[in-house]
């Protein structure tokens, strides 16, 4: 996998805003101690702690998730609100699955979904000691790339039907 050539110049010459990046998002743990061992001995992120509340964690890319320290505030997420990893085979998927449901309790893993193929990738999903969402995923090529190639499949004001998505059905664990 070349990620050389990641960047690449946005079209957003007649917006408001004329970003040259998506810099960063943010997630909520309920402790960052034992979160940054999921993130780097699990997830194999990179963690710098740059604030006393919060964490930058980062891998490959220009762009990073702030994790911030909320304790009992947190709030749980759905498994459409998740991060993709990217690994370089559906048999390092499986393997990595393999691994999560052996480390369950040492890394706090709260669910383990099933692999499956699903839109172009083959993946499964997991939800974190702190009820955030992970899908480990390979995809055969850039997916990045290829979907914003690939353009527009469906009209930009058609009804979505979002409401009967099978990931609803997934309930965050207790």
């Amino acid at each position: 996998m070349n990620i050389t050539d990641a960047a690449f110049e946005p079209k957003n010459q007649t917006s408001v805003v004329r970003p040259y990046v998506l810099s960063h998002g943010t997630l909520e743990c309920y402790n960052l101690r034992d979160s940054r061992t999921f993130y780097e001995e699990f997830l194999g992120l990179e963690c710098v702690r740059h604030a006393r509340p919060a964490m930058a964690v980062r891998c490959g890319l220009k762009f990073h998730i702030v994790c911030v320290e909320v304790g009992p505030a947190l709030h749980p997420c759905n498994v459409l609100n998740h991060w993709g990893v990217d690994v370089g085979s559906r048999e390092e998927v499986d393997r990595v699955y393999r691994q999560a449901k052996e480390l369950k309790d040492r890394f706090k893993i709260r669910q383990i979904l099933d692999p499956v193929a699903q839109h172009g990738v083959y993946s499964f999903y997991l939800e974190d000691l702190d009820h955030n969402w992970w899908e480990i995923q390979h995809y055969d090529g850039f997916q990045h790339d290829d979907m914003f190639e690939f353009g527009d499949r469906f009209p930009a004001d058609e009804d979505a039907g979002g409401e009967s998505l099978k990931e609803l059905e997934v309930r965050t664990s207790q």
